[in-house]
């Protein structure tokens, strides 16, 4: 796996259960996936120009919303659109959403899906399926 595709709000801005980090504990992790040569995006369903927090801008290769394309999770063009955006084809990307509805859709896409529960059981799967 070489990609990493992320929905932003319930995945990247869940803090777990340590709420003193100094930020949420996927951030983190992409952070460091990124260091390890992991090609990384955020695919939301956010209407308009959305984007990430500024300070987490430079984490992302490639930040694609629903208000932007014009399509939403969980219609597969949305997946392909994102891992065209990589570079790299959906097999070779991980996707991982809160609602299992939109990680049905990447699976039906050809991507890896993780069902984003918690935030310890999400770290896990990643450290299975990616390097870093």
């Amino acid at each position: 796996m070489r990609g990493l595709v992320l929905d932003f709000g319930g995945v990247l801005t869940d803090l777990g259960d340590d709420h003193t980090a100094a930020e949420p504990p996927l951030v983190t992790a992409t952070r460091r996936l990124r260091r390890a040569g992991v090609r990384t995006a955020v695919l939301s369903n956010a209407d308009g120009l959305w984007r990430p927090p500024t300070a987490w801008s430079p984490l992302f290769d490639v930040v694609v919303t629903s208000g932007e394309a014009g399509i939403a999770k969980p219609d597969r063009r949305a997946y392909l659109l994102v891992a065209e955006l990589l570079g790299l084809p959906p097999d070779e990307c991980v996707f991982v959403d809160d609602l299992a509805v939109n990680v049905r859709g990447a699976v039906a896409a050809g991507m890896v899906g993780v069902h984003h529960r918690s935030v310890d059981a999400t770290l896990e799967e990643l450290d299975v399926l990616l390097p870093g």
